[in-house]
């Protein structure tokens, strides 16, 4: 499977590195060009900017956003959509505010967008050990999940 990932911190980096583990692949970017070169290797691309990671990605483009909370998000979500198609996935990882998700949620749909608030903990064992509650859903629409 195919996805990008933005946010290349401890959450992020760790999730790039064990879905690359799991065969997927992966197109990455962060603000950081280092951030994104430590990143870059087996099943791992970089992007040089939001246009590109679209760019990069197959339809039905899934794209899961890991930088922190709040205008952070909300800044690369506005940035990321124009590059975006009916149909492609938003994936915020950030552990935002349900009410922030919901308005998100609301202003994707209205593109034909779908987005999934998956809120990211667990630490290094959670990295190792990729837990998620009842996913059924989720699975579905991203397998990577």
């Amino acid at each position: 499977m195919q996805l990008a990932m933005i946010g290349l911190g401890r959450m992020g980096g760790n999730m790039v590195r064990r879905l690359a583990q799991g065969g997927h692949e992966l197109i990455v970017y962060d603000s950081s060009p280092d951030a994104v070169q430590a990143h870059t290797g087996k099943g791992i691309k970089a992007a040089r900017d939001l246009g590109d990671v679209a760019k990069q990605l197959a339809p039905r483009r899934i794209v899961w956003v890991m930088v922190p909370a709040g205008a952070p998000t909300d800044s690369t979500i506005e940035q990321l959509v124009p590059h975006l198609a009916k149909g492609d996935i938003v994936i915020d990882g950030g552990n935002s505010n349900f009410r922030d998700s919901l308005r998100r949620a609301e202003a994707l749909k209205a593109r034909g967008i779908e987005f999934m608030d998956v809120g990211t903990s667990g630490g290094v064992w959670g990295a190792h050990a990729g837990l998620l509650p009842d996913d059924r859903w989720l699975r579905g629409r991203v397998p990577a999940l």
